[in-house]
């Protein structure tokens, strides 16, 4: 090979070897690189003495909000599968009075249903349960839900929500992080991203599961999205460990563990320093907040400082069982040690009329499943004076249309254009319903409500403005509640 030509391979290898190398890779390679030079600066600080985790910032910390907060803490008790609003809370006699009459063509044209092969069908269907009028204002509660009626006097029950999907996984999706698109945050992640937590070793996010199954969708509902990792929910299972595989092996000391996350950390720390990698930083509060939780989470799940009376007030018969009941108690809990966000998901409320998923047995038994439960919540919250700083919420992904369903028993298909949903303390008005819906409950004729709303409501009551709660990602500022215009329900807080 002639020398020049060698020296022209040799220049372009040497160039191609340079793009390769990015600023991070050069700092991080060289003998007295940055890197090092900002890890031997931290490691002599004096103030840090033998813990370099103290120049990691807790992210959970506590942040101070855009104004002042009504709220602490949420609740929210997620009814998976889609409750039908006309059996619960959402009393039309014009149903009963005209039900197997086909609706008017110009509710349903141009409108979309989750099915529409031969299940679907565009006649009317009447109600089975009962309603009376409840509390000081006389609102509609069905004999479904009697415990629920006897706390209506706290609650704020809207009855116009709407919501752009209509089936099962997008619309929870929707619900929870204010897209059918994956990989956004969802609200508990928002919450805890602007406020942190008041609780040092748990979560500040926090999901509990009842019911025959998850949620459709999965762990999606409570991801953190594009924020880093330590906002996401954790889910925490109500039998046995709290969290799989959180439980030192007995052959382990509590010397020995301690040594392992110090050692840990000094070597995440390090990589941190080099790289600049903010999910390192996630991982050293995560090993952190897993080693408080060793003896924390477990003296969560221990209820046995409970008094007999309370289990009653829930409606828990086994101290150990695993429950939606147990699941509110937990909660409760929660949010008495600064737990800044708990989500509770139930199933199945997805009552289309078949063999395990109808409204004559299969409505009234996952009703009562919840109803003592969530109405002793109400109560507990109140009478240890947490209701007024705690927001507690109450609903699905949308709800059921006024129309049945053919199939071998009775039902109703999914429905996106008025549903119910109810809140409790937080500073909304107790008492209270807002909106109103036409004569079958199809759609709203008085303050309709989307989603949108729903969401900058909750982000109002913790103190967050949702058009500056956002992230820059992709060039975007990324929000809960995106780019249409979204409008805080004031009407409906004290």
């Amino acid at each position: 090979m002639k020398p020049s030509i060698a020296n022209k391979y040799m220049h372009h290898q040497q160039d191609s070897e340079l793009q390769a190398s990015t600023r991070r890779h050069f700092f991080s390679d060289c003998a007295m690189g940055i890197g090092s030079i900002a890890l031997a600066s931290l490691m002599a600080d004096k103030s840090l003495g033998s813990d370099p985790m103290a120049a990691i910032k807790n992210p959970l910390e506590p942040r101070v909000a855009h104004f002042p907060p009504k709220v602490k803490s949420v609740i929210f008790l997620f009814m998976a599968g889609g409750p039908s609003q006309l059996e619960t809370f959402d009393y039309k006699p014009k149903l009963n009075e005209l039900s197997g009459q086909p609706i008017p063509e110009s509710f349903t044209k141009g409108k979309r249903f989750a099915f529409m092969s031969s299940s679907h069908r565009t006649d009317l269907l009447g109600f089975r349960p009962k309603f009376k009028q409840h509390g000081e204002n006389g609102i509609w509660v069905s004999d479904y839900l009697p415990h629920t009626a006897g706390v209506v006097d706290e609650l704020s029950i809207v009855k116009t929500c709407s919501t752009d999907l209509f089936n099962h996984a997008p619309a929870k999706l929707f619900m929870n992080t204010g897209t059918g698109q994956f990989g956004r945050p969802s609200l508990g992640a928002w919450t805890t991203y602007g406020l942190g937590s008041e609780c040092d070793n748990l979560p500040g996010f926090v999901v509990l599961q009842s019911g025959p199954r998850g949620p459709r969708g999965g762990a999606v509902h409570w991801s953190s999205g594009m924020l880093p990792t330590t906002y996401q929910g954790v889910p925490l299972r109500n039998q046995g460990e709290p969290i799989l595989n959180l439980s030192t092996p007995d052959s382990v000391t509590q010397t020995q563990q301690r040594q392992l996350v110090d050692t840990l950390k000094e070597l995440n720390l390090k990589r941190l320093v080099e790289t600049g990698d903010p999910e390192i930083g996630t991982r050293i509060n995560a090993y952190e907040m897993a080693y408080r939780m060793q003896s924390s989470a477990p003296e969560l799940m221990d209820t046995s400082d409970e008094k007999a009376e309370t289990f009653e007030l829930y409606g828990i018969k086994d101290a150990n069982e695993s429950s939606y009941a147990r699941n509110c108690l937990l909660a409760r809990r929660l949010v008495e040690r600064g737990v800044r966000f708990v989500q509770l998901y139930h199933t199945n409320w997805d009552h289309h009329g078949g063999p395990t998923e109808n409204l004559e047995t299969h409505l009234p038994k996952i009703c009562e499943e919840i109803d003592k439960s969530t109405a002793g919540l109400i109560a507990d919250l109140k009478q240890r004076g947490l209701l007024d700083e705690t927001l507690v919420i109450w609903g699905g992904e949308f709800g059921r249309t006024p129309m049945g369903e053919v199939r071998q028993s009775t039902g109703r298909n999914h429905h996106i254009d008025a549903f119910t949903m109810w809140f409790a303390g937080g500073g909304f008005k107790p008492g209270y319903v807002y909106g109103e819906t036409d004569e079958f409950g199809f759609g709203p004729v008085e303050n309709p409500c989307h989603v949108r709303d729903i969401h900058a409501t909750i982000l109002n009551q913790l103190g967050l403005d949702h058009e500056r709660l956002s992230v820059r990602f992709q060039g975007l500022d990324v929000r809960l509640t995106g780019v249409e215009k979204a409008h805080v329900l004031k009407d409906m807080l004290v």
